[in-house]
């Protein structure tokens, strides 16, 4: 999957990706259809912090380990990838300054209720602090949580 242009069609969608949707989008399994249908359909730009493309790339590597993709697999997966950083589908930013003041923060309003995991809870944090448009994931929790935490969550699960 991946390796989709920006065009020019509608006005710029700011978004952040959770590993989940990003994995789905890049290799294939059985969200990577909506992935591609979310991408097609509203031209997103996404932006990705270097604790985002660590976690994408740790779970194409322990697909690998899990003898779930071959290592060509996961080659071509990060092959696109790179390709969609350099025609701007993806905007490689910094993790924003307040990213981990903020997790601790929702930490403390959400977990206890939520069970949210450590990963989840920086990533939300992280794209609230960006202030995105638009948050997707494919993990039910992280959209539950993510909803809780006042983000707009596509593709609704």
């Amino acid at each position: 999957m991946g390796g989709f242009s920006r065009g020019t069609k509608g006005p710029l969608l700011i978004a952040y990706a959770d590993t989940s949707f990003l994995a789905s989008l890049y290799g294939t399994d059985a969200n990577s259809p909506a992935a591609a249908h979310q991408i097609e359909t509203l031209r997103p730009t996404f932006l990705i912090t270097p604790f985002g493309e660590l976690e994408l790339i740790t779970a194409f590597e322990a697909r690998a380990f899990r003898k779930l993709l071959s290592t060509a697999e996961v080659d071509a997966a990060m092959k696109v990838f790179r390709g969609d950083l350099a025609m701007g589908v993806l905007s490689r930013i910094p993790v924003p300054q307040n990213a981990f003041a903020r997790a601790i923060v929702l930490s403390k309003l959400y977990t206890r209720t939520l069970g949210s995991r450590t990963q989840d809870i920086l990533q939300v944090a992280i794209a609230l602090e960006l202030d995105v448009e638009m948050f997707f994931t494919f993990d039910k929790d992280q959209a539950k949580f993510a909803r809780r935490a006042g983000l707009a969550v596509r593709p609704g699960r």
